[in-house]
């Protein structure tokens, strides 16, 4: 079972430069992610999904290759490709995996203008390796939803407090 973990921070590209540092904890093996999305608040109020993964363009790659393969069978590729990445482009863009959309929009409203929030899903992580990495960069946020054990949760809230009471 995976673990949700949002985390807000006061700067809108705080929660971009996280994302960036788990990615390098996923290529190092101490944590394995299912989604990742940064969720930004501008000055206007708007609030914004940057996912990691475009599942749009995905689709319509997906769908180029099989519309194509369909097409050569029936004498015509570059209709079957046109079609393919059409149908898989749609598909792509009405698809959701891992967060829901709905809810992190939802906790988006509740961010301040100018700030911004990381929303990760986690299906495995080496605990003390990542806490560990997460005091050497020194990032400070605090905690706004987590399905981690209380136990847990309070060392990840003691590393993001402590960031933040050192920077003040």
């Amino acid at each position: 079972m995976a673990d949700l973990i949002a985390v807000a921070f006061d700067d809108e590209s705080k929660a971009f430069d996280m994302r960036g540092e788990m990615v390098r904890m996923q290529k190092d093996y101490l944590l394995d992610m299912e989604d990742v999305v940064v969720v930004t608040r501008d000055a206007e109020g708007k609030v914004k999904l940057h996912q990691a993964v475009n599942l749009t363009a995905a689709g319509a790659v997906g769908g180029s290759f099989w519309g194509l393969l369909i097409g050569l069978l029936f004498l015509n590729p570059l209709l079957g490709l046109a079609v393919g990445a059409g149908a898989g482009a749609i598909s792509g863009a009405l698809s959701d995996i891992g967060i829901d959309d709905g809810f992190m929009k939802e906790l988006g409203e509740t961010l301040t203008p100018g700030s911004s929030a990381l929303f990760v899903l986690v299906r495995k992580a080496t605990g003390d390796r990542v806490i560990e990495r997460l005091r050497e960069v020194n990032v400070e946020g605090r905690i706004l939803r987590t399905s981690l054990s209380k136990e847990d949760e309070a060392t990840l809230r003691e590393v993001l407090e402590k960031s933040r009471a050192t920077a003040e």
